[in-house]
């Protein structure tokens, strides 16, 4: 079987792409390797979703996700994906239960998951006072203490964004005194922030408590002593990892290893689309996984559509076809459009025409490297015999004139 779309990752991203994709009446598979709802599934309490003020658990809300998913259609499979062949028109998917997929588009919702310390207390109190996420969860620990791990320009912002909650923020800091790995301005505010008191050339060693988070110890590096503090909370940023590892060489990923998209989420191969945290951005937020993973499968619709319309009415047919790429927001297209369309009407059935709004379907004006409209294409047996500018009447009249004498050539 050929699906017509599959997603790797189901997580937000991935769900919410599994959702538009099925209402486009799409055959859709959602590949996930875990737990349906990734990193959002882990999170005991979200306030910040749009429509749930009263709060609602990360497992409430993605198992909610993935049922409205199924309600539509989508085929939800515990696998997986290892290893993936993206640069052809049907996209392999090898799994590591041995299983291999077909799909004509894939959008990759890999998502990214911190880095953890691997030290006692970690994994046990993850989402019970152990967090790697201040917008998630800070207002969790209002007038309460915390810890944040890290001097990096992420634990440092953050730090000052917990101070509006909590009552003292300790900074574990690996380095000297004075030496943090974040830019000087965010480093100023912090020094000054009253709230906030830096522990110099230290780690965080364990992290204790009884259901909940509850101490932590911290050990100097250069006295070798060893301070438990009472904290309710532990806030870690030493770096995220996205999980495309198995995508190397397959599209482009920046120096740390996210993918790169352009804002319709398209990756550098053809047909295959990236959504949610596992992309470049700046925020990384249940909210704006599901804004990537609708924006992500409704590009692929489009995509489906552009390929079923160009491959049936345009490469398989049999007569020259005359492209017209316009866009009704730019002045004077409406007009040079109507144009072309009369001045065609004396043609009969001899051309194939076809109008292409690029403000809807700009991929195949990228295909034809069509970046001025109103431009016509002419192609016969699916070469391009000759391109214009039809930015003028008499250019316009001239190309046509010369199409019907069969003066268009390969000129």
């Amino acid at each position: 079987m050929v699906y017509d779309l599959i997603i790797i990752g189901g997580g937000p991203a991935g769900l919410s792409a599994g959702i538009y994709g099925a209402r486009a009446k799409r055959k859709t598979l959602i590949l996930e390797k875990a737990v349906v709802g990734g990193q959002a599934y882990t999170t005991r309490e979200i306030v910040n979703y749009p429509g749930f003020c009263n709060q609602i658990s990360g497992p409430e809300l993605t198992g909610s996700m993935a049922e409205h998913a199924k309600k539509f259609g989508v085929e939800i499979v515990k696998d997986e994906a290892i290893a993936v062949d993206l640069n052809n028109d049907i996209k392999i998917i090898n799994t590591k239960n041995g299983s291999q997929y077909q799909a004509r588009t894939v959008i990759l919702a890999v998502g990214a998951h911190p880095r953890l310390l691997n030290i006692p207390g970690e994994k046990e109190f993850k989402g019970m006072g152990v967090s790697y996420c201040a917008t998630c969860d800070a207002e969790f620990y209002d007038d309460l203490d915390v810890i944040v791990v890290g001097n990096g320009d992420a634990a440092i912002e953050e730090a000052m964004y917990i101070t509006k909650f909590a009552r003292k923020v300790y900074v574990i800091v690996i380095h000297d005194e004075g030496i943090v790995d974040c830019n000087k301005i965010s480093a100023e505010k912090a020094f000054k922030n009253k709230k906030i008191e830096f522990v110099w050339n230290s780690v965080l060693t364990e992290i204790k408590g009884n259901g909940e988070v509850e101490s932590a110890v911290v050990k100097n590096l250069k006295t070798d002593i060893n301070t438990e503090l009472n904290v309710s909370g532990v806030f870690i940023y030493v770096g995220m990892n996205p999980g495309t590892e198995f995508l190397k060489g397959q599209i482009d990923l920046d120096d740390k290893g996210y993918i790169i998209t352009n804002k319709y989420m398209e990756t550098s191969a053809s047909g295959v689309f990236a959504a949610g945290d596992g992309i470049q951005k700046t925020l990384r937020q249940v909210v704006t996984a599901a804004n990537d993973g609708a924006v992500a499968a409704v590009s692929a619709d489009n995509f489906l559509t552009e390929e079923e319309d160009f491959t049936g009415n345009i490469l398989k047919s049999n007569q020259p076809v005359l492209l017209a790429f316009w866009n009704p927001g730019i002045e004077g297209n409406i007009d040079k459009l109507a144009l072309i369309e009369k001045l065609l009407s004396g043609q009969g059935d001899e051309v194939k025409y076809m109008k292409i709004d690029v403000s809807r379907k700009n991929r195949i004006a990228r295909k034809f490297n069509v970046v001025d409209v109103p431009s016509l294409l002419l192609l016969k047996d699916s070469k391009v015999i000759r391109t214009i500018l039809a930015n003028d009447k008499r250019v316009i009249a001239e190309f046509l004139d010369e199409y019907a004498r069969g003066k268009c050539n390969e000129s």
